[in-house]
């Protein structure tokens, strides 16, 4: 289903119920001292890394929509993920172990649907969904300007299909609104609403969405999350 979602052509901030936790200790560690690196990039099936030691997180998302922005905060690593003003910047899955000694967990970088998709990406991104056993939870960016656009919706609705199938237990999966910034004040809390209402309409199964934004704004519940979801 997803190939076609990836060859589509191109056409304070706090608020109640979103609010980001604290940070517990067990995240101060995963996270602290920089210490994250990629350790491989898989262009096809066939050369996606075995790495079965470590709890998997994949993120995805429509091309442009801030991923590699979010996962250089996450991760502390300014430049570590390469961003580009252009979309479509990332063709392959890209590995980042993260931790330290010989890391706590894996994140997994997929490259963006939407505008500059391609069918590859799709299958590429399906096998590993179907198939990873250490996948623990997929995060689905949305671009908080733009909102649930179509091509989001089929990525959601696909991901409760697969979650479904798989049994609801093997890995979840929940949305990340990114630059709420770009939100006008006096449109901030309806927007939101409406993303979450459309996140849920799309996927029951999607945990409620995260909101992130600039200086950083989000990064500790998103990181909170993440060690959540595979259980370190």
């Amino acid at each position: 289903m997803l190939r076609a979602v990836f060859q589509t052509r191109p056409a304070s901030l706090l608020v109640r119920g979103w609010r980001a936790h604290s940070t517990g200790p067990s995240v101060g560690c995963v996270f602290a001292h920089q210490t994250a690196d990629i350790v491989g990039s898989a262009y096809s099936l066939e050369n996606i890394p075995p790495l079965q030691s470590l709890p998997e997180v994949a993120v995805t998302g429509r091309a442009n929509v801030g991923k590699s922005t979010l996962l250089n905060a996450v991760m502390g690593r300014n430049g570590l993920v390469r961003t580009s003003k252009k979309a479509g910047h990332t063709r392959s899955l890209n590995f980042y172990r993260v931790g330290p000694g010989m890391g706590q967990l894996v994140l997994v970088d997929a490259p963006g649907y939407g505008p500059r998709g391609r069918p590859e990406w799709g299958a590429l991104w399906d096998h590993y969904v179907q198939t990873r056993t250490q996948l623990r939870r997929i995060y689905c960016l949305v671009n908080a300007k733009h909102g649930v656009e179509e091509t989001d919706k089929l990525v959601l609705a696909d991901l409760h299909e697969k979650c479904l199938s798989a049994g609801g237990t093997r890995w979840t999966f929940q949305a990340v609104v990114t630059k709420v910034d770009l939100l006008p004040t006096a449109r901030l809390r309806g927007e939101l609403a409406k993303i979450r209402q459309d996140v849920w309409e799309a996927a029951p199964t999607c945990l409620p969405p995260l909101i992130t934004g600039r200086e950083r704004f989000g990064v500790e519940e998103v990181r909170k999350s993440i060690v959540e979801a595979c259980g370190v």
